[in-house]
């Protein structure tokens, strides 16, 4: 890969325009976290977030199905929908929906994956951690790079972007992507794959040094989905087998999503002011065969628009003589226009809604009587307005005395959301068999409902370090925002209508569809170590402990209900141990990480079943992963750069649901690459899977049954690259 040359700009030292705001390289930060560059990402072809699993210790993001998606678990906690437990911030500018946090990554100068509640400096949704994604600067960079790739399941690769640099103070770059894939998996009852589909992607940054006490970056970004997923089979708990992909109605997604990122820095003596500017709209519509069978039970789809404003000031103030002072304020708004439109079919309409109907008609009243629909299809249109708005003020002060450092900070943040809702739909029924005239029955479920919170988000460390490295112990708090089960009206409409029915029209709100925020307390002992005089060998290691309350959990609805829904739990812990090892001898570098994460419930009665002591769901118990990368050494007639990558990684043991009654064993996955490069070209041969493992990725259940996803099989690609 290429090497970034180096800055020539000696006339402005004290400016570091491609660093963090709040945190840098050289900042050891009394925290566990794993960073990959570039040439780890290129070398292995890592192209997205999800590819990072088990590489960073106790950190799981595994493929569901689709990139809307993007459930990431960290330490044993995490969530499936709604609230993410992990952050990410792209060029310092937060992303402020999950379903925007699968992409294709291009052009990645480093990833860093931070562990442990992070709340103080970056507020909500980081109680897990949070990812810190930065992209190539053109400051540092300058040359054209062109990818082209192929691969299994007819899958193609473009990648294409030119850096350039005008004097010393100012840098553009432009660079795009495009993929294809015809999907993995086959939908038999459609007789084609299901989980083909396309991608685009456009970036544009301009970074300016206007003078020695001002810098501007602003990266502007575009993304493009069209593509299938929810490879689901229905699992059969006799046989303990999952059935092939078969159900009859498409399913697909499509996102179009923009973010624009302005980083305004302005650098006195000692301390650097810095204002954080962030716009990011997504447009993303949902089908999908939410029976997953080849019944005409029913779909769905969810349809939102999404703006979302932030704004964040930082004043950061490094060496003054002893102290160092990190504070600012931080704002958000977002408001989302979202419709989650359920479509009954004829089997639907039997089994789920005219059953129930019936036996509670038959209950009430005698004589031979039945109630039918003239539609053998409707729908129910369920219509969403959802603004928020949140504050926040922090501040953390710094004491460094003979390799000794004390640093205690305070973050008060409080953010308010609001649901509107419309649910509703109309029928027509008749009250016997043969009864030709029919009724329309017209059923409307409306209002609104609100949640807020108030966080106050302390965090204290100490560390001691040397040339050898550091060793910190640190105690810091995060949380995840209160929301709304939008996917709960369906089921409440349904309630409804079988109530009118009978003429019992039951009275309901929407008390039942807010959840409130999940917090934590995360302790954490660790070690940062360089023992070797050659500096070729760095070892972390973390113990850590987790006290979580209110803990957010997705839950399935018993029989024959069709929705799910985020409840709280009372309390929860998880404690557990990470490892690191990076080791560079001659042409040979291994990297190796272990993750152990022991999480249960202290307290969660669920109504039905106390589960209090039973392992917390969805997450794994162990994480492993290895990597040896072999420069061979060749006549450099032949290849400037031949290096072989050799990864293997494991993820076990993973409770499916509450019960513990199902689960995954452990499990790993071996992959390799071959690299060479001569001059300004370059290849790659590279295969993922390459023991063609079969393990579950993802389950749920609806309507009384199981589904499971299953990991995509060997999958082997080439690629050509060029660098001028």
């Amino acid at each position: 890969m290429l090497s970034p040359v180096e800055p020539v700009d000696s006339l402005l030292p004290s400016v570091d325009i491609v660093s963090s705001v709040k945190i840098t390289d050289e900042d050891a930060g009394a925290y566990s976290s794993t960073s990959l560059r570039r040439v780890d990402l290129e070398n292995r072809h890592l192209t997205s977030v999800k590819e990072l699993s088990a590489l960073a210790p106790n950190f799981y993001q595994p493929d569901y199905g689709s990139r809307m998606t993007s459930s990431m678990y960290v330490r044993g906690f995490g969530s499936r929908i709604d609230q993410p437990v992990v952050g990410m911030n792209v060029d310092g500018v937060p992303v402020m929906n999950k379903n925007s946090y699968d992409f294709d990554i291009f052009d990645i100068d480093r990833i860093q994956v931070m562990r442990g509640a992070q709340g103080l400096l970056f507020g909500r949704n980081t109680s897990g951690g949070a990812i810190n994604i930065y992209t190539m600067s053109p400051l540092d960079f300058q040359g054209k790079r062109l990818v082209l790739g192929y691969g299994s399941a007819n899958s193609v690769n473009v990648k294409a972007s030119h850096y350039a640099k005008r004097g010393d103070g100012f840098g553009w770059s432009v660079g795009a992507l495009y993929n294809h894939c015809d999907g993995f998996f086959k939908n038999y009852e459609l007789g084609k794959n299901c989980d083909g589909g396309d991608n685009a992607a456009l970036r544009l940054r301009l970074q300016w040094l206007p003078s020695a006490e001002w810098s501007v970056d602003n990266t502007l970004s575009l993304g493009y989905t069209n593509e299938g997923g929810w490879a689901y089979g229905n699992y059969n708990p006799e046989t303990d087998e999952v059935a092939p992909v078969a159900y009859n109605d498409e399913c697909s997604y499509k996102r179009f999503n923009i973010s624009e990122g302005l980083v305004v820095k302005r650098y006195f003596n000692d301390v650097t002011f810095s204002s954080v500017t962030g716009y990011q709209y997504v447009d993303d519509r949902m089908e999908l065969d939410n029976d997953f069978l080849p019944l005409d039970y029913f779909s769905m789809g969810q349809y939102q628009r999404e703006h979302s404003l932030t704004q964040e000031f930082v004043v950061k103030a490094d060496d003054l003589d002893i102290f160092d002072l990190l504070g600012g304020v931080f704002g958000f708004f977002k408001h989302n226009r979202m419709s989650a439109p359920v479509h009954f079919k004829q089997y639907g309409i039997d089994n789920l809604i005219l059953k129930n109907a019936n036996d509670m008609y038959y209950h009430h009243l005698a004589g031979d009587r039945e109630l039918s629909f003239k539609e053998d299809n409707f729908v129910i249109a369920d219509d969403f307005v959802i603004p928020a708005f949140g504050v926040a003020a922090f501040v953390q002060g710094g004491v460094s005395l003979g390799g000794f450092d004390v640093k205690a900070g305070l973050r008060i943040d409080y953010e308010y959301s609001l649901m509107r809702y419309d649910s509703r739909s109309v029928v027509h029924y008749s009250t016997y068999k043969d009864l030709h005239d029919s009724k329309e029955l017209n059923t409307v479920f409306e209002g609104s409902s609100a949640v807020d919170a108030l966080e106050l988000l302390p965090s204290l460390s100490m560390s001691y370090g040397g040339e050898w490295g550091n060793v910190y112990l640190s105690a810091r708090k995060g949380f995840k925002a209160g929301g709304f089960n939008t996917q709960l009206f369906s089921d409440i409409l349904q309630q409804k209508m079988m109530g009118n029915l009978v003429g019992n029209d039951q009275k309901v709100d929407a008390s039942s569809t807010v959840y409130r925020p999940e917090e934590n307390w995360t302790y954490e002992l660790g070690a940062r170590l360089s023992p070797l005089p050659s500096g070729n060998l760095d070892i972390s290691a973390t113990l850590f402990y987790i006290d979580c309350r209110n803990q957010q959990l997705t839950v399935f609805p018993k029989g024959m209900g069709t929705g799910r829904m985020m409840s709280n739990a009372g309390r929860s812990f998880s404690n557990g141990v990470e490892l690191g090892v990076r080791y560079s001898v001659g042409d040979v570098t291994l990297d190796a990480g272990f993750g152990y994460a022991y999480a249960k419930f202290l307290e969660y009665n669920r109504g039905d079943v106390d589960l209090s002591g039973k392992f917390l769901p969805y997450a794994p118990r162990e994480t492993y992963s290895a990597n040896i990368a072999y420069r061979i050494p060749v006549p450099r007639r032949f290849a400037n750069v031949f290096v072989l990558n050799v990864g293997w990684s494991g993820v076990g043991y993973i409770y499916w649901n509450e019960e513990n009654t199902l689960s995954q064993p452990f499990y790993g996955l071996l992959s390799a690459s071959l690299v060479w490069e001569k001059g300004h070209f370059g290849a790659s041969f590279w295969g993922k899977n390459l023991l063609d493992e079969k393990y579950n990725t993802f389950y749920f259940r609806s309507i009384g049954n199981d589904f499971f996803a299953q990991v995509k099989p060997l999958h082997l690609g080439l690629s050509f690259h060029v660098n001028l």
